[in-house]
């Protein structure tokens, strides 16, 4: 495993980090797998050398985090493991149980650290951009948990690149700890963020962690235009089938498989390398549900992409609107 600095922080993260919404409750979504079907994957991600681990409040409405919570505890120290949770989305139908509301952000990290067993989580993002909070009382917010030792370092999530400028512009006036993560929407079929977001990052030091590092397995070759696939997940995930599918989608894909048959791997595979050959990013955030998926991921990183093949990938893209910010 390889381990980097999480953007200009001095905390080492696995250049591959493990996403746990596939783990919770199955009435959640209906691909979702319960948690004894779950823990052998933390266990085994454990050894394999990721050390970074990533979930949110909303995932299977609290129960992504209990699961991984329990199976930290019982196969790891805590010293050990990156844990990253997340606030933003609904968690009950009150008006205050969801956004970035001062009330409700004080309330969601409570409500986290109860799940996850923990005292404290090493990084906590914003979900989402919140239209109705003004910026600043998040953003003291989230000093104060930083303050108060809750959090160790905070990060955000898909935005515009001039709201994140804006808050670490603020951040930065105010004297309060700043986002140090950007987690956003980014593989071989969406790169919008390589034009505004991705330079920001670099510029400020922030890491990127991107979410949906194989297009919600869209990248791993066996989906197809009719159908979509033959797994729950490809034919009931709607997202999947509204961001990506398109032709050009298609034709890109069929490069990745064309070059993992010349390569010896998996198309996953060659996926995951060329985002991790990319400026500025840290460590993709990977879902498995099937142990192979960690198994390729872990070897995908001494997979070596040269420059024509990068080329060969990347060439067929085609500018697209805005998606995953909602």
């Amino acid at each position: 495993m390889d381990y980097i600095n999480l953007g200009k922080t001095g905390l080492k993260v696995s250049r591959i980090c493990l996403g746990t919404m596939t783990y919770g409750d199955p009435q959640w979504r209906d691909w979702v797998l319960p948690e004894e079907e779950s823990r052998p994957f933390i266990r085994r991600a454990l050894e394999l050398g990721i050390n970074f681990f990533d979930t949110s409040d909303m995932y299977s409405l609290g129960a992504s985090e209990r699961i991984l919570g329990r199976a930290l505890r019982d196969f790891a120290k805590r010293e050990e493991v990156v844990i990253a949770t997340k606030v933003f989305w609904p968690m009950g139908e009150g008006p205050n149980d969801r956004g970035l509301s001062r009330k409700h952000i004080l309330a969601a990290i409570d409500a986290s650290l109860e799940r996850l067993g923990t005292d404290y989580v090493d990084l906590y993002y914003i979900h989402r951009w919140d239209y109705e909070t003004p910026i600043e009382e998040t953003l003291e917010t989230l000093n104060d948990l930083v303050r108060a030792g809750k959090v160790r370092y905070l990060g955000a999530s898909s935005m515009f690149a001039w709201q994140f400028a804006k808050s670490l512009y603020l951040a930065d006036r105010h004297g309060w700890a700043r986002f140090v993560a950007m987690q956003n929407h980014y593989n071989l079929v969406y790169r919008e963020e390589e034009r505004e977001m991705i330079p920001l990052c670099i510029e400020e030091g922030v890491a990127v962690v991107p979410w949906s590092p194989l297009a919600r397995g869209f990248l791993s070759g066996n989906r197809n235009p009719e159908t979509y696939g033959d797994t729950p997940r490809a034919k009931s995930d709607q997202w999947a089938q509204e961001f990506y599918y398109g032709p050009v989608d298609f034709q890109i894909v069929y490069r990745a498989i064309s070059l993992a048959k010349e390569r010896g791997v998996t198309p996953a595979q060659i996926a995951l390398a060329w985002l991790l050959h990319k400026p500025g990013v840290t460590a993709p955030i990977l879902g498995a549900s099937k142990m192979k998926h960690l198994e390729e991921a872990v070897g995908a990183l001494q997979l070596k992409l040269e420059a024509d093949e990068m080329k060969t990938l990347e060439e067929l893209y085609e500018p697209r609107a805005i998606q995953g910010h909602s």
